[in-house]
């Protein structure tokens, strides 16, 4: 029904910064509980942060808290993940997913929630 796209991924350096985006492909990006995964290493699927689509209430994973910050520019009908000082660690494939339309309840950590996932976007974070 409807497909996530991100962009903005690349290759830093230990303490830059990197911007991530996301649409989903004309859909009121608003009208949709919306969160960033990522797939590390480890490969296990990570929360990394949420928005809800009514009120702006966001959640984080704890290691990206006060570095990371989740958001919507509606006029633009776009998800951005601003990452800032960002460690090797963070180093990952990062997924933009969405719930369906117009969840009630609050936003969950778990990617068995979500059902549209885009392709992804790699981050690289240098030492």
């Amino acid at each position: 029904q409807m497909q996530p796209v991100e962009s903005g991924g690349g290759l830093v350096q230990a303490g830059d910064s990197l911007r991530l985006s996301c649409t989903l492909s004309g859909r009121p990006i608003n009208r949709f509980d919306m969160a960033w995964f990522r797939q590390g290493s480890r490969k296990e699927r990570e929360f990394v942060a949420g928005i809800k689509w009514i009120g702006d209430t966001t959640n984080y994973e704890d290691s990206v808290k006060g570095r990371f910050t989740i958001s919507r520019d509606n006029a633009k009908n776009t998800l951005y993940l601003q990452m800032n000082s960002l460690k090797p660690e963070d180093t990952a494939v990062y997924y933009c997913a969405a719930r369906v339309y117009a969840t009630i309840g609050p936003i969950s950590t778990s990617g068995v929630d979500y059902s549209y996932w885009g392709q992804g976007t790699q981050v690289t974070v240098s030492s």
